[in-house]
């Protein structure tokens, strides 16, 4: 694929080498550095490409020739990426976005700025999606539905037609979202939760560990040593 734009990946986790292999293999982006604040910042380079202190980014990479993506997940309740990604844009940058060649999103969807779309996923026609978004592989996000600003959504939620999900929120993996409900703002759903009914904001819809069954799996299955 023709590089055409030069990009940097604030950030150095795991989300950061997935984002540059992704990036590097399926966009028009060369990765030419990663970026961390500077007191998180313990190496110099990272898959061979030099980590920057974050506060001294301009100095080191054009903001008229060089655009950014904040690889950072869910941590501080998506409050991290937002914040990075506001400081980047306030210093010149522009605002990245990959959306994978292996997602399917229908040609009228409105999508924000600084996204990311992993593959398998399929966004219906008339969704919206905010700013600063993530969706992780193999969702599904029902027509007319919204997605608003700083969302992470896990993988392989199911978002039903009509539904609204507040800023800031995460969707754990499979969980499920009946058709018109408006999930509150700083909601956090989590892995295997089915919604049925609209939530209110800073809600908090855990997963409980099932207990194990009286039987040991080994004498279920009859194994003997």
């Amino acid at each position: 694929m023709n590089k055409t734009k030069q990009l940097v990946i604030v950030g150095d986790s795991a989300f950061a080498e997935i984002a540059h292999e992704y990036f590097d293999v399926d966009s028009n982006y060369k990765v030419v550095a990663f970026s961390v604040e500077r007191d998180f910042l313990k190496n110099d380079e990272k898959r061979g490409l030099p980590i920057v202190p974050f506060e001294e980014l301009e100095t080191h990479f054009d903001p008229a020739t060089h655009e950014v993506y904040v690889a950072a997940t869910y941590t501080q309740f998506n409050r991290l990426r937002a914040r990075l990604a506001t400081t980047a844009k306030a210093k010149g940058y522009r605002l990245a976005s990959y959306i994978s060649s292996r997602a399917f999103v229908w040609r009228n969807v409105e999508l924000g700025e600084h996204c990311f779309i992993f593959e398998d996923n399929t966004v219906q026609p008339f969704v919206r999606i905010g700013n600063n978004v993530v969706l992780w592989s193999g969702n599904h996000i029902g027509h007319h539905s919204l997605i608003r600003d700083n969302c992470f959504i896990a993988s392989h939620a199911v978002i039903s037609g009509f539904c609204d999900i507040g800023e800031n929120s995460f969707i754990g993996v499979n969980a499920t979202l009946a058709n018109n409900v408006t999930i509150g703002k700083d909601n956090w759903i989590g892995p295997n939760v089915a919604i049925m009914k609209n939530t209110e904001a800073d809600a908090l819809y855990k997963t409980d560990q099932p207990e194990p069954a009286k039987i040991s799996a080994s004498r279920f299955f009859k194994i003997k040593e």
